[in-house]
């Protein structure tokens, strides 16, 4: 036994891993990291990085939104400072969305109708995605197809911040700020406030504030060549094939200089580097002899902030409206675990979470105070239940 974990226990996860998903070619790899207070208890990494090469536990994976915490950890700092507040309208920052309606009719080839939003977007909406921004991705309504249209959400494509919220402000909104939740853009604006805000790039801001301060060293928007051996590849889910190439580690996009920093969806990362932005959670927002964020302030950021009390279930009008998101509501850039037994998965009350596209996640259990990373690259994340259920094999190894 090792810090409060029966180690067999442990060891069943890169075995599980193994045997369902790199072993039958549904994911390329799989790196898990396991810590109980503070403490590494499993790391385990299978499968290949690149072909031929073993995965290494300090290789580079593209993190997707799990850089949506470490913006809004950012952007809690400047609240903390009294720079800007939770009900600030995001109009005071970002002007640009003076004028923008929220969707009636129309899109496509017909000009959209719109009427004015019942109230305006706040700092908060950003954080907990109730702004009435959306992804195109969804495909499920014209302002999805608008996104789309304009690739407003392709992290590729040449935006600057400043002409991203150019851009998006010109799509309408998908409802009145703060009547739903929908996943969206939302934090990828709050990058731009914080940029806006501290009057330096928000590349420069997470340097300074979070990554330097934390030791992450190899976490950044783009991959230095020196390093760019360890970026691993990255696949998409192929019905026949299983999986096929999406970005190469040698010729990958996050190897290049950008003028759009992804403040929801741009980061690359590493095991441990994540892991040592989880322990600073675990430890109320200070790792060590460095304090990031107060613990009242992270308390109020792992609160669900949904309306009513209620789950996401309740609030989502697109993805995560699914049953297996019962009993999860969701904070300023968490999502939050209100009750185990809805959510059919092992946990604590108030462990809070989130993943990436690319099939990663993390999890803070502060009453069992355990940290978890899973790393590997397969997109969409939807394609296999794999965070679940790794996350039930870690809670099902506790043993004190």
């Amino acid at each position: 036994m090792g810090h409060g974990f029966d180690t067999a226990r442990l060891s069943r996860i890169p075995a599980f891993l193994e045997a369902k998903y790199v072993g039958p070619g549904r994911l390329p790899h799989a790196a898990t990291l396991v810590s109980r207070r503070g403490e590494i208890a499993h790391l385990s990494c299978i499968g290949e990085a690149r072909p031929g090469a073993a995965l290494q536990e300090d290789a580079i994976f593209r993190i997707a939104s799990m850089t949506k915490p470490i913006t809004s950890i950012a952007f809690m700092m400047l609240v903390e400072e009294g720079k800007v507040a939770l009900s600030t309208p995001l109009t005071k920052i970002c002007p640009e969305f003076a004028e923008t309606g929220v969707f009636v009719a129309g899109g496509g080839n017909v000009p959209f109708l719109t009427r004015p939003p019942t109230q305006p977007i706040r700092m908060v909406d950003l954080l907990r995605h109730t702004a009435g921004l959306t992804y195109g991705f969804q495909e499920r309504t014209p302002v999805d197809a608008a996104y789309r249209k304009a690739r407003i959400d392709d992290f590729d494509a040449d935006y600057t911040m400043d002409s991203f919220i150019e851009g998006l402000a010109k799509i309408p909104l998908q409802f009145d700020p703060g009547a739903h939740w929908n996943y969206s853009m939302a934090t990828d604006v709050l990058g731009a406030v914080i940029e806006r805000i501290e009057g330096k790039p928000f590349a420069q801001v997470l340097q300074e504030r979070i990554f330097g301060p934390l030791g992450m060293v190899d976490t950044g928007f783009k991959v230095p060549a020196e390093q760019q051996h360890r970026l691993t590849d990255c696949y998409a889910f192929d019905p026949v094939d299983k999986i096929k190439p999406f970005d190469s580690g040698d010729k990958s996009r996050w190897a290049k200089d950008r003028s759009f920093h992804s403040g929801g969806g741009g980061l690359a990362s590493t095991l441990h580097d994540y892991h040592r932005f989880c322990l600073m959670l675990l430890g109320g927002g200070k790792l060590g002899d460095v304090r990031i964020i107060s613990r009242k302030t992270l308390e109020l950021m792992t609160s669900n902030h949904l309306g009513g009390g209620g789950d996401l279930t309740q609030h989502s009008v697109g993805i995560f409206s699914e049953d297996e998101n019962a009993g999860v509501g969701f904070g300023l850039g968490f999502a939050v675990t209100l009750d185990p037994a809805h959510a059919g998965i092992p946990g604590s009350i108030g462990d809070f979470y989130w993943g990436g596209m690319f099939s990663t996640g993390f999890f803070v259990d502060p009453v069992e105070e355990i940290c978890m990373v899973f790393m590997t690259q397969l997109m969409p994340s939807s394609t296999y239940p794999v965070r679940r259920e790794v996350k039930t094999l870690v809670h099902a190894a506790i043993d004190d």
